[in-house]
């Protein structure tokens, strides 16, 4: 086995992934995300870590915590889902769904895939987002909050719509 860097500069989830470390980092990394804390979120990513967004192309932790400050100030109590797709390597493919709503109260459903890339450390050094945004009700909403350990595990996928 070779060596790993300090805690301090990866994560514990290191590539090349297999089917039980794939999920535990999809788990981890919609955890995370779920904290609404960009600061936390920004250090699962590499120090030049580039992302494209949306039509957003963002580099660096520095530009993350900035992304996701002003992200999280526009979408009000975003609560996340993640599901695993595939993987190969040290590459992911992941599917997700968020709901938020604005400030003047209209919630949304936004559904997305990404494509991830780790370096050998277990931070994220490359992540693709496309997402679409559904208006939805507020009654129509799936996620309350993060999950809860009865809902993590097989069988609980993302539906389609």
């Amino acid at each position: 086995m070779k060596d790993r860097p300090a805690m301090t500069d990866s994560r514990p989830i290191f590539p090349p992934f297999d089917i039980d470390s794939a999920l535990a980092q999809v788990q981890a990394a919609e955890d995370t995300w779920n904290t609404r804390d960009p600061r936390q979120v920004a250090l699962a990513y590499t120090e030049d870590s580039a992302w494209r967004n949306r039509d957003a192309l963002v580099t660096g932790r520095e530009e993350i915590t900035e992304f996701l400050t002003n992200k999280w100030e526009h979408e009000l109590d975003y609560v996340l889902r993640k599901s695993l797709w595939g993987f190969r390597d040290n590459r992911m493919a992941v599917r997700f769904q968020y709901e938020w709503h604005n400030a003047e109260g209209q919630w949304f459903r936004s559904y997305g895939n990404e494509l991830w890339e780790f370096a050998d450390n277990g931070l994220m050094r490359r992540r693709e987002a496309s997402i679409n945004d559904l208006p939805i009700n507020e009654e129509d909403r799936r996620y309350f909050g993060p999950r809860t350990d009865s809902e993590r595990g097989p069988g609980h996928d993302l539906p389609l719509a």
